[in-house]
């Protein structure tokens, strides 16, 4: 097993612990997917992902419809994807990514949680290149109808880099520029997708001391409680 997979396996536990803020997160993918590509998600490939999610998190299919409905509302306000990097305490890069319809009231929480727990907030580049940006795709083990290895081999051509399979199915990294190509390979081959995403994965991590890892740790959901979050990446070896 790779890199991608065991930064998955400590973080499965963390992400979207809490199902009301789950399905915030999702409600605004859906508005951003909408308002790019409009609300029919046979020709929207990013709204097909974010339905894809939603049911994977078990929203249920009434509030994805009213979403989607309130986003094609001319009135609703878009949001706009914003990235904010600084350091932890103890040196542990982070990186911030949020969706808002505010931008100053999201700079203005992001400094406030960094600046209150000991951490800096840097500028733009500052820590994001000691992330690789990947995407990730899930899919039904029993659609697959050769072994893992002849898959991979299947995906060679998209730059994937890991492919593993756990409990809830199989999944695939790739380079983030590579998911639209993946995902329509996935569909021509009548592959369910059962979930897919973006997530940045540390090149290197840093071990801590307990003590120290609570320090990081009460940063970490200072800024994952805010609203206009909706990942906080870190280089703390879990």
């Amino acid at each position: 097993m790779g890199r991608a997979f065991e930064f998955r396996k400590a973080r499965k536990m963390k992400r979207w612990s809490a199902m009301a803020k789950t399905f915030t997160r999702i409600g605004k993918d859906i508005v951003m997917a909408v308002k790019e590509g409009g609300p029919h998600p046979e020709s929207n490939a990013r709204l097909r992902a974010v339905i894809q999610n939603a049911k994977a998190a078990n929203m249920p299919k009434d509030n994805v419809e009213r979403a989607i409905k309130k986003a094609s509302d001319k009135d609703t306000a878009n949001y706009k994807e914003v990235l904010f990097e600084g350091y932890a305490p103890h040196g542990i890069a982070i990186i911030v990514e949020t969706a808002t319809d505010n931008n100053n009231r999201s700079v203005a929480n992001v400094r406030a949680a960094f600046n209150k727990c000991d951490g800096n907030l840097g500028t733009s580049g500052s820590v994001v290149f000691m992330f690789d940006h990947t995407c990730n795709f899930r899919v039904k083990t029993e659609d697959l109808k050769m072994d893992l290895e002849d898959f991979e081999l299947e995906l060679i051509d998209f730059e994937v880099e890991e492919v593993f399979e756990d409990e809830d199915g199989i999944l695939i990294y790739a380079p983030f520029e590579q998911f639209g190509a993946i995902q329509k390979f996935l569909e021509e081959n009548n592959l369910e997708i059962l979930s897919s995403g973006f997530e940045r994965i540390p090149t290197t991590t840093t071990k801590l001391s307990e003590e120290q890892q609570a320090d990081v740790e009460k940063l970490l959901e200072r800024l994952e409680e805010d609203d206009d979050v909706q990942n906080v990446y870190h280089s703390m070896e879990m």
